[in-house]
């Protein structure tokens, strides 16, 4: 999967990430519809990774430049469902075989998010499974578990996204436990790429854009700014945004290795203020375990700078494959079990939280 790529419609990887140690039997299926993904999954015990598939809204958004909620309501809700079939085909399950029916239920988009829900609720009347509510970045979190290298808590875990980008410290527990050291007052990492590249013109999603642009491009072109620098473990990608609106106002949208300066200056930026609140707060909770997470996480030189910053520090990075960085329903699976094992279970009165704050 290339960088920043949301995933083909109806994209599948097969089930190649191998448990470590003793695996326990549970059969996860896990459901993802926060934004513009509309996924399913199934995870065995937590750690293994028989199916899953991504559908991708990008195309259905791109004429309008962001995404539309009430055209991504719909679109799950036509798709949710096949998308179940097909992952349960794939695993060679069948939904009587479920144990635990784990769903997306905040942050992310109210309407969005009552189309997982719902289905969940269902599927569950439909079967013996039980149901397991999961944060949708604790999902982002939690996808490294999927991978054949383990995180030993506690570590530092940094979640960038479209929609967020928040730093937590994680520690051992049944399930795990978050707190929250710092996040963006402002646009998120991802929402900071889409505006930019709004305004410069370029595709949707925005993220993908700039970083093919800024290839060849020379990053020190434009001293664009770094908030926040020094000051805690908080971020801001608001100026970011108004500073790049005021060159182009000032001098127009170049063209040409114009454009390739400053989309390479733009990408600099962001992965510079997320490069050094990461390892800042590592710093400070005087660990030596990082993890970065989310959609943004599929960044080629956001990955290239984190990993060498992170050996210059002696910290070891841990980021989990690109079909696991992005939005998908296996990342939710493996977050839920967890809470199945502790009997952290929800009922029919489960209702999405747009607002849900980890830690």
């Amino acid at each position: 999967m290339e960088p920043w790529s949301r995933g083909p419609v109806l994209g599948t990887w097969p089930g190649a990430f191998l448990p470590l140690g003793p695996m326990s039997e549970e059969l996860i299926l896990g459901l993802e519809t926060s934004c513009d993904e509309t996924a399913a999954a199934v995870v065995r015990g937590g750690r293994r990774l028989l199916a899953s598939r991504v559908h991708s809204q990008v195309d259905l958004h791109a004429a309008f430049g962001g995404v539309v909620p009430e055209l991504a309501s719909r679109d799950h809700l036509a798709k949710l469902l096949p998308t179940v079939d097909a992952v349960l085909s794939d695993a060679g399950v069948e939904l009587c075989d479920i144990d635990c029916i784990a769903v997306t239920a905040g942050p992310g988009l109210i309407g969005a998010l009552l189309v997982g829900v719902q289905t969940a609720k269902g599927l569950c009347a439909a079967s013996s499974s039980v149901l397991v509510a999961v944060n949708h970045l604790e999902g982002h979190l939690s996808a490294i578990n999927l991978e054949k290298e383990e995180i030993e808590p506690p570590f530092v875990g940094v979640v960038v996204s479209g929609g967020h980008s928040s730093i937590f410290r994680v520690e051992a527990g049944q399930p795990p436990l978050y707190r929250l050291l710092g996040r963006t007052l402002d646009d998120a990492a991802g929402e900071a790429f889409d505006k930019v590249a709004r305004l410069l013109g370029l595709p949707y999603p925005g993220g993908r854009a700039i970083e093919e642009l800024a290839i060849g491009g020379d990053a020190a072109a434009h001293a664009f700014p770094r908030a926040m620098r020094g000051r805690g473990l908080n971020l801001s990608f608001s100026g970011l945004k108004t500073s790049v609106r005021q060159h182009v106002e000032k001098n127009g949208v170049p063209v040409g290795s114009g454009l390739s300066d400053l989309c390479a200056s733009v990408q600099e930026a962001i992965v510079d203020s997320l490069v050094e609140k990461s390892l800042a707060a590592v710093k400070a909770a005087n660990l030596d375990r990082l993890l970065l997470s989310g959609g943004v996480a599929a960044n080629g030189r956001l990955r290239e700078k984190m990993a060498r910053s992170a050996r210059a520090a002696g910290v070891r990075l841990f980021v989990p494959s690109m079909g696991l960085c992005t939005d998908n329903a296996a990342m939710i699976a493996a977050a839920a079990h967890p809470r199945y094992l502790a009997g952290q279970v929800d009922g029919d009165d489960l209702e999405p939280d747009p607002a849900w704050r980890l830690g």
